[in-house]
C-alpha cells in the first residue's frame, strides 16, 4: 500500500501572497503542491505559475553538480562545463579570494530568488561581512517607495490586507491586484459585493483595470501630480478631515498652501492627460466614501520621482482622516510589521569600517570599472538572474563577458546568468530545504518544511557558505550553526524575551501548528489615534529628515527623467514610454523556463496604441524591434487600446536564450537611479518603434 504524506511548505517567491503550500508525497516522491487550506490568507490556492512547482523541482535541466567553465563565456551547456567535485569548487573559489589584493574586490550579488529569511539573508550576508566584500545595496524593487512612505508614517506599516474586505472605496493605484496580489484582490472582491466601488490608475488596462468599476489612466510617471491634484479640490471643497490633521500632522498649512496655489485640477490635467472632471468626481467619491483604502504598489516608483510619488500618495489617507478607520488608510507593505531578529542573521557589525556599497541598479557600472574603489574581480551570484532582470542589460552582458572576471553562481537552472559563469554550484529548491518567512502582504509567520532531498549535490544556501567559512577558516562560532537555530535566532527564541509581536512564535509552533499570525491588534487602523513612528509622532506632510537630506520636505512632483515634456529632444528620437511589468506567466524571471508557462506566454509582446501603431505602418502580429541608444529588443505587436497614446507595454521578463534576437526589455532600461533610497528606474524609459516586416 502506497504510504501517502503532506509536508507545509511556503511560496518562497517575490510575491506579497507568500502563500502557504502542501506538498503530497507518495511513497517519499512530490505527486502534488497545492496552496494551504489552513493558511489564514491563502485560502487553498496558488496562482498558476506556482501550482506548476513540481516542473521547476522536477525539471530536466536541473544543474545537479558543481561546473567548471572550459569553454568560451556566453555559452552554456555540456559542452561549456566540466563536472567537478565540491571540494575542488571551493578550493578554487578560496584561492581566487585570497590572491585578491583587496576583498572589496568581491562583489556578491543576489535579490529574490527566495524571500526566505534563512537561505536569502544569513549566513550568505555574514559570510561577505566577514570576508570584507563591497556591500551591495539591494534596491531594484522597493526602496524608492519605501523610503517615501517611511517619510511619511515613519515606518512601513499600513491598512492591514484582512481590512480591504470592509472597505467600501478601493483604489488600485499602480497595482495590478488581480495577478501580482491575487489573495487580496480576493479580499477587494469581498469587499465589492458589499457595495464597494473599486477604482485603478495606471496607464495600462491591466486585468485589475478590466475588472474594476473604473479605470483612469494618468502619464507614465505622473502619479504624484495626480495626487496633488486630488488634494487641491479635497481642500477646496471642504472634504479634507481638519481635526485629524490637526491632531496628527505637521506641516497642514504649508501642504495646503502648496497644492491651492500650485496644483488646481487643470494643472494636474495639463501633465497627467487625466480629464478634469474625472479628477474632480474621483476626489468626491475618494472624499466622501469611508472607509477608503488606497493598494500601492511598487510600478509606479521606478521612475526619477518615484519616491516623492509614493510619498505624496501616502499623505492623501491622512488628508479626509481615512485612518481612522480600520479598512481605511493605505497599504504599501506589511514588512514593517515583521520584528525578524535579521542583525542576528546578518551580523552588519562584522563589516570593516569603509567597505564601500555598490548599488545593484548600477551593475553594469560596476562591472566596467566606472564606480569608485577597486575594480569587481570576482562576482558571486545566488538567488538572482541579472544577466536578464538587470538594468542596463547591454552593459551587463559586456560585463560578464570579461576574460579578468570570474563569475560564481549557485543556481538551480542553466540560465542567461550561468551562460557568462566560470564557476556553477547546484542549488537546492523550495521543497529540499529549511526556512522562515514573513510577507510583504499579509501578516503571518511560516515555517517551509523541506519535503524531499535535495538531487544529485545540491546544497542549499546555508550549507554552501557554511563550507567557503570553513574553506576560509573563519571563525566556527559565526558558521557552525544550524538552520533551525537560525530560525530560532530570527525569532528572538535566544533573546532574553522575544518582541511582543513574535510571542510565543517558535520553531517548534511552526512546526507542529503550521501558520501563525503576527501577535498584533488590528482591531483598528494603526493610525487611528495618531501614534505615527515618525520622530514628530505625526503624519509628516513636513519632512525635516528629507529637508536635512536637501530634499523637498513637501509632497511634490517630479517629472520623469524621460518624456516629451522634460527630454523633448530625447523624446524627438524615442517618442513611446516602454513600461515592462512582470508577466503574468513569470515571475520576474523565475518560472520562465517551465514548459507548460512558456507555451502559456507564448512569444513577447509588444502592446501599443492604435494611433502609435498606424503612423508606423505595424500591424497586430508583426514583428517589431523597440530599440533607443541603450539597446533593443525584438517582440509581437498588439495593437489596440489596452494602452494610452504614447505608451508601450512589454510584459516579461524572458530569458536572453529563450527570444529571437538575444536581448529582453532591460536591454532598453536605465540604470539612473530615482529620486529616494536608490531605486531603478526601470519604467522611466523612452523607446521607438519600428516593424521588421518587409
Amino acid at each position: 500500500m502506497a504510504k501517502l504524506e503532506t509536508i507545509r511548505a511556503v511560496c518562497p517567491h517575490n510575491c506579497p501572497d507568500t502563500c502557504g503550500m502542501t506538498v503530497r508525497l507518495q511513497d517519499g516522491r512530490p505527486v502534488a503542491v497545492a496552496g494551504d487550506p489552513d493558511h489564514p490568507f491563502t485560502d487553498g490556492f496558488l496562482c498558476h505559475k506556482v501550482s506548476r512547482y513540481l516542473e521547476r523541482v522536477e525539471h530536466p535541466d536541473r544543474i545537479l553538480h558543481p561546473m567548471k567553465r572550459i569553454g568560451p563565456k556566453g555559452g552554456g551547456g555540456t559542452e561549456a562545463f566540466e563536472r567537478i567535485s565540491w571540494e575542488e569548487a571551493i578550493q578554487e573559489i578560496r584561492n581566487r579570494i585570497v590572491s585578491l589584493d583587496d576583498p572589496q574586490q568581491v562583489l556578491p550579488y543576489s535579490f529574490s530568488g527566495t524571500l526566505g529569511k534563512i537561505q536569502g539573508e544569513s549566513l550568505d550576508r555574514r559570510f561577505f561581512h566577514r570576508l570584507g566584500a563591497s556591500q551591495l545595496l539591494r534596491t531594484i524593487c522597493s526602496t524608492a517607495g519605501l523610503v517615501g512612505f517611511s517619510a511619511t508614517v515613519g515606518n512601513v506599516v499600513g491598512t492591514d490586507p484582512e481590512a480591504f474586505a470592509q472597505s467600501r472605496y478601493i483604489i488600485n493605484w499602480g497595482s495590478n491586484t488581480a495577478v501580482t496580489n491575487m489573495h487580496l484582490w480576493v479580499r477587494m472582491h469581498r469587499a465589492r459585493q458589499q457595495g464597494a466601488r473599486i477604482v485603478t490608475i495606471d496607464p495600462y488596462r491591466c486585468r485589475t483595470a478590466e475588472r474594476s468599476d473604473w479605470h483612469i489612466r494618468p502619464r507614465v510617471g505622473t502619479d504624484a501630480a495626480l495626487a496633488l491634484g486630488l488634494m487641491h479640490v479635497l481642500f477646496r471643497d471642504g472634504l479634507a478631515d481638519r481635526d485629524y490633521m490637526e491632531r496628527h500632522c505637521l506641516g497642514t498649512e504649508a501642504l495646503e498652501e502648496r497644492v491651492s496655489r500650485d496644483w488646481s485640477p487643470q494643472r494636474a490635467s495639463d501633465v497627467t492627460g487625466v480629464p478634469v472632471d474625472d479628477i474632480e468626481q474621483l476626489a468626491r467619491e475618494y472624499g466622501t466614501t469611508p472607509p477608503a483604502a488606497i493598494r500601492v504598489n511598487y510600478g509606479m516608483q521606478r521612475h526619477a520621482g518615484g519616491g516623492m510619488a509614493v510619498r505624496t500618495i501616502s499623505c492623501l489617507p491622512a488628508v479626509i482622516g481615512a485612518w481612522r478607520h480600520r479598512a481605511g488608510g493605505v497599504l504599501l507593505s506589511t514588512s514593517g510589521n515583521y520584528p525578524f531578529s535579521l542583525d542576528r542573521l546578518a551580523r552588519p557589525d562584522l563589516v570593516p569600517p569603509g567597505t564601500r556599497a555598490i548599488n545593484m541598479n548600477q551593475l553594469a557600472e560596476a562591472l566596467s570599472g566606472q564606480l569608485d574603489g577597486p575594480p569587481v574581480s570576482l562576482l558571486f551570484v545566488y538567488n538572482a538572474n541579472p544577466a536578464a532582470i538587470a538594468p542596463g542589460q547591454c552593459g551587463v552582458i559586456e560585463g560578464l563577458g570579461r576574460s579578468d572576471l570570474f563569475t560564481v553562481v549557485h543556481e538551480q537552472f542553466p540560465t542567461d546568468t550561468v551562460d557568462y559563469a566560470d564557476l556553477v554550484l547546484p542549488a537546492s529548491t523550495q521543497l529540499e530545504h529549511l526556512d522562515l518567512h514573513g510577507s510583504y502582504g499579509h501578516l503571518h509567520v511560516a515555517l517551509n518544511t523541506p519535503a524531499i532531498t535535495p538531487p544529485g549535490e545540491c546544497v542549499p544556501n546555508t550549507e554552501l557558505f557554511r563550507r567557503l567559512a570553513a574553506a576560509m577558516r573563519y571563525e566556527p562560532e559565526l558558521f557552525d550553526v544550524s538552520d533551525e537555530d537560525l530560525v530560532r535566532e530570527a525569532l528572538g527564541e535566544f533573546a532574553a524575551q522575544q518582541p511582543p509581536a513574535l510571542e510565543g512564535i517558535t520553531l517548534a509552533t511552526l512546526r507542529s501548528d503550521g501558520p501563525q499570525r503576527l501577535r498584533l491588534d488590528t482591531s483598528q487602523g494603526p493610525y487611528q489615534d495618531g501614534g505615527f513612528a515618525t520622530d514628530s509622532g505625526k503624519c509628516e506632510f513636513f519632512s525635516q529628515s528629507l529637508a536635512d537630506q536637501g530634499i523637498d520636505p513637501l509632497p511634490g512632483f517630479t517629472p520623469p527623467a524621460e518624456s516629451a515634456s522634460s527630454s523633448p529632444e530625447l523624446a524627438t528620437r524615442f517618442p513611446l514610454q516602454l513600461v515592462s511589468p512582470p508577466s503574468p506567466h513569470f515571475l520576474n524571471s523565475t518560472f520562465a523556463n517551465v514548459e507548460s508557462l512558456k507555451s502559456a506566454a507564448g512569444e513577447p509582446e509588444l502592446e501599443i496604441h492604435a494611433d502609435d501603431a498606424a503612423s508606423r505602418g505595424i500591424t497586430s502580429g508583426d514583428a517589431v524591434r523597440i530599440h533607443n541608444d541603450r539597446g533593443w529588443f525584438r517582440a509581437k505587436a498588439s495593437v489596440g487600446d489596452s494602452v494610452r497614446d504614447g505608451v508601450v507595454v512589454a510584459t516579461g521578463i524572458w530569458w536572453n536564450k529563450h527570444v529571437e534576437g538575444g536581448w529582453n526589455a532591460n536591454a532598453t532600461t536605465p540604470t539612473r537611479l530615482a529620486d529616494l533610497g536608490g531605486g531603478s528606474t526601470l519604467f522611466d524609459n523612452l523607446v521607438e518603434v519600428e516593424s521588421l516586416e518587409s
